[in-house]
């Protein structure tokens, strides 16, 4: 499907909204109105859902064509959203908004292709279930730091996963900002404001648009540099699934708690927070400048890693 997000967001909408269409029927699996959506209200906020969605992937993944989403795409935009700590109502209004988006594509596909692509976004309704049994959602709270991360890392199955997961550590990057790293985000080094040391800096594009630099040690950064020059590349690539995967299956391995990327970015948290602290800067100015790292505005929302 070409065109803009909302042109192919109307598009998908009209093949869903039926006015008038009865509860009975829309929920009759048999009925050709199965799956519909009947109120404009309701449709303008699924269409809502939908646009912001896909906005969300034409900035981080680069992808332009809604019929190429994947469960895999949805994994990471709701990670993504529920890192904001948002209500159980906007939750389960994200997880309502993509069931209906994987309706509208299944009718789509089989409207227009002969060989039409099943889409199967079930993973939604676990990640919902998942983040209100671990209250990630309605403002509670719950302390996703590894106690020790670098074991973790070490047995990590796959090297460049190990790398990944090294940057997020150090430098506080989302799962978007170490899935995909091109040649050019690379900077060189500086002097850190805070700690006077030398560090490498990596230009990353993360949630709504915003860009920064995430800092980590010259040693990783130096093995990032080797990867590029190794692999004759100006892509460093993971993807996402395989990578939570990987994390996943050590911490069964390691008979730890598994906490997925985001754990080593509140690691990095918690932990950027003290060496704000061991430099002298005070607890208020520690809470402002690692948000600013972070790439959030507030300094309040530094303490949602902090266990305050």
């Amino acid at each position: 499907m070409r065109g803009s997000v909302y042109y192919q967001t109307a598009l998908l909408a009209k093949t869903i909204f039926i006015e008038g269409a009865k509860k009975e029927d829309k929920v009759n699996p048999k009925h050709e109105n199965h799956g519909s959506v009947s109120s404009y209200k309701t449709m303008e906020t699924y269409r809502n859902v939908w646009n912001n969605f896909f906005n969300y992937l034409r900035e981080h993944w680069n992808l332009k064509n809604c019929e190429l989403i994947t469960s895999e795409h949805i994994l990471a935009y709701f990670e993504y959203k529920i890192e904001y700590y948002p209500s159980k109502q906007y939750a389960e209004k994200l997880s309502s908004a993509l069931g209906k988006l994987e309706t509208a594509l299944n009718k789509y596909a089989k409207e227009n292709h002969e060989n039409p692509t099943l889409y199967d976004f079930k993973i939604r309704q676990e990640l919902l279930d998942n983040a209100r049994d671990h209250k990630l959602v309605a403002n509670n709270y719950q302390n996703r730091v590894y106690d020790n991360p670098m074991v973790i890392i070490e047995n990590l199955a796959n090297d460049k996963h190990r790398l990944a997961a090294t940057i997020q550590l150090e430098g506080g990057a989302r799962s978007e900002g170490v899935t995909l790293i091109k040649l050019e985000q690379l900077k060189g080094y500086k002097i850190d404001d805070i700690s006077k040391k030398e560090v490498g800096v990596i230009e990353t594009k993360e949630k709504g648009g915003k860009i920064g630099d995430v800092f980590i040690s010259t040693q990783v950064y130096q093995m990032l540099e080797e990867f590029f020059t190794h692999n004759s590349t100006t892509i460093f690539k993971i993807k996402y699934q395989e990578y939570v995967d990987d994390i996943r299956h050590t911490c069964k391995n390691l008979n730890m708690k598994a906490k997925g990327s985001h754990g080593f970015r509140w690691t990095f948290a918690q932990n950027r927070v003290r060496e704000y602290q061991k430099y002298g800067y005070s607890y208020e100015q520690a809470l402002q400048g690692v948000s600013w790292e972070m790439k959030h505005f507030r300094a309040s929302i530094t303490e949602h890693y902090l266990d305050k």
